[in-house]
């Protein structure tokens, strides 16, 4: 399945089928999403929460936590609950992200944002069920053999990640900074690296911790994380310039309307595709101690900047 003998110049893994790696653990995914919320009463709420959380999506960040446990050694089985956590997590922050008092979208992954088909109401409920039930899936859900310790370490890990240290910290400054032509580079990675990066980290370096990785080796995730993170908002930021609606699923053009700084404005399109590309090196190099245990997750890094949605 995978070639034992070198990498390409650019690190890239050679006789890696990526696509059916997605798409198989795509599907695992869904399913236990699928299973994780039945709808009961009041039933609203479970059918907003679910109309979101399984409104498509290339599933990248729980790939990436599966991905993250299985290099160190541990089993999807093991990784699985927090890997849905993280989409639950992500899907929040869609939902919210895309109200009125924020970037008011009407469109999100091809379909209507939350809000635009259950009000604004059960749209904020629905975000607030996901993260609390995010949570609770983590602690009820990890199997037994996971040791106590480690499942406490993803929950505290996931709490920092979105809230205003991460996620939420980010998005503040984002809000603040729209309409500001004067915004510096230091400021645009702060609000990238807590509000793009900060979740990815979480998934690969919380994928790493239930299956036992080491302090040395949740460094190296860590930079691995951080460096994929940021490429990967570089990419967002040139697709919304370069991309249809059709392609990306919502609104294109939308940082130019809010007059946001975005990486290409600051450096332009090609220095910014040559920027991100460094960036993946960066975090393919990372992991080259795991050999081919790797692969899958340095053929995702060069994903990142390869896609065009």
């Amino acid at each position: 399945m995978v070639a034992t003998d070198n990498f390409q110049k650019t690190s890239e893994p050679v006789q890696f089928n990526l696509a059916a790696y997605l798409k198989e653990r795509q599907k695992l995914c869904d399913t236990a999403l699928d299973q994780s919320i039945p709808v009961v009463y009041p039933e609203k709420i479970y059918e907003a929460m679910r109309y979101s959380l399984l409104a498509g999506g290339k599933r990248v960040r729980p790939i990436l936590c599966l991905a993250t446990c299985e290099m160190i050694g541990g089993t999807i089985e093991m990784s699985m609950p927090t890997a849905c956590a993280v989409e639950m997590i992500h899907t929040m922050s869609l939902i919210h992200d895309d109200l009125p008092a924020m970037d008011n979208d009407d469109y999100r992954r091809g379909k209507l944002t939350n809000h635009k088909v259950y009000g604004e109401d059960i749209a904020i409920l629905a975000g607030d069920g996901l993260l609390a039930l995010a949570f609770e899936f983590v602690a009820s859900q990890t199997p037994e053999n996971v040791p106590t310790q480690r499942t406490l370490q993803v929950i505290a890990r996931l709490g920092k990640a979105l809230g205003a240290a991460g996620l939420v910290g980010g998005q503040v400054v984002d809000l603040e900074s729209e309409g500001k032509s004067d915004i510096s580079l230091e400021t645009l990675n702060f609000i990238h690296n807590h509000k793009t990066a900060a979740l990815l980290e979480a998934c690969v370096v919380c994928g790493g911790i239930i299956a036992g990785a080491s302090p040395e080796d949740v460094q190296k995730l860590t930079r691995y994380s951080q460096n994929i993170g940021l490429a990967f908002q570089i990419i967002d930021d040139i697709l919304d310039i370069t991309a249809t609606q059709e392609q990306l699923g919502k609104t294109a053009g939308k940082d130019l309307t809010a007059q946001k700084v975005t990486y290409p404005s600051l450096w332009g399109i090609e220095e910014s595709r040559a920027k991100a590309q460094q960036l993946v090196e960066e975090a393919c190099a990372e992991l080259e101690s795991f050999g081919e245990k790797a692969v899958p997750l340095q053929a995702i890094a060069h994903f990142i900047i390869n896609r065009n949605h």
